[in-house]
């Protein structure tokens, strides 16, 4: 009978044992603990939703609309056209690019989302921006005036000052997602003066966030030069539009 006893065996047993004991042990300091991609999904909804508490209402100023732009009733959406609009003259209408920016100032911490389609600008731009001509001053993303993200339905580009600060193609600001059909062609903008930063970010279609750029230190003279921000929004080709 001694022959049949393996002491390998019983150390293997009591092991298993003793491991049994571990997995269901809620003194262990681990126990119970989420995995790391589960804390991280955690940490990033928490954010996330951070971010979004800090959403604000933005409407289109028609007073600054190229007349190549067409508004909807309630200023919400603004859409490429063709055939000129009749809005009459006035000093802070841009009569060269098809641009157009928000009446809201963001003098606060304020995220917003924006639906996209064609190819477009999003843009963050002092009020002081040139309105008249086709130099670079007037356009968003070439000039010291305004930060723009440029988007396409092949990815996105970050400009500021004439520079190419960024590419995104679309395939890889989704490839965190489960699938490419999270591309949604939705974007969002958080800006922050208290941490003198600005960040773009793509939306998935399940309305997940992924960081594109942040411009930090932009904001040296926000308190200074008493100048406020505004969002911004131009339309690079025909039939492109953009929705708040």
């Amino acid at each position: 009978m001694l022959d049949d006893y393996s002491p390998v065996d019983s150390l293997s047993d009591d092991e298993d044992s003793q491991q049994s004991e571990r997995d269901t042990d809620s003194s262990d300091p681990d126990f119970g603990l989420p995995d790391r991609e589960t804390m991280e999904d955690e940490l990033l909804e928490t954010f996330i939703e951070h971010l979004r508490g800090y959403a604000c209402e933005l409407e289109l100023d028609s007073n600054t609309a190229h007349r190549g732009l067409k508004l909807s009733e309630d200023n919400m959406k603004v859409t490429s056209v063709e055939e000129e609009q009749p809005y009459a003259d006035h000093p802070e209408r841009f009569d060269s690019w098809k641009q157009v920016m928000c009446r809201e100032a963001l003098t606060r911490r304020s995220f917003w989302e924006v639906e996209w389609s064609g190819e477009v600008t999003i843009a963050v731009t002092y009020r002081g921006i040139s309105r008249k001509g086709v130099s670079d001053d007037c356009k968003f993303g070439e000039n010291y005036h305004s930060w723009s993200l440029e988007c396409a339905d092949d990815g996105y580009t970050v400009r500021q000052n004439k520079e190419i600060i960024t590419q995104t193609s679309s395939s890889s600001s989704s490839s965190s997602s489960s699938s490419s059909t999270s591309y949604s062609g939705r974007v969002a903008v958080y800006v922050d003066p208290p941490d003198c930063s600005l960040s773009f970010y793509s939306v998935s279609s399940s309305d997940k966030l992924t960081h594109l750029h942040t411009f930090r230190g932009i904001y040296g003279n926000l308190f200074t030069v008493k100048e406020p921000l505004f969002a911004g929004f131009g339309l690079l080709s025909g039939s492109s539009s953009v929705s708040l």
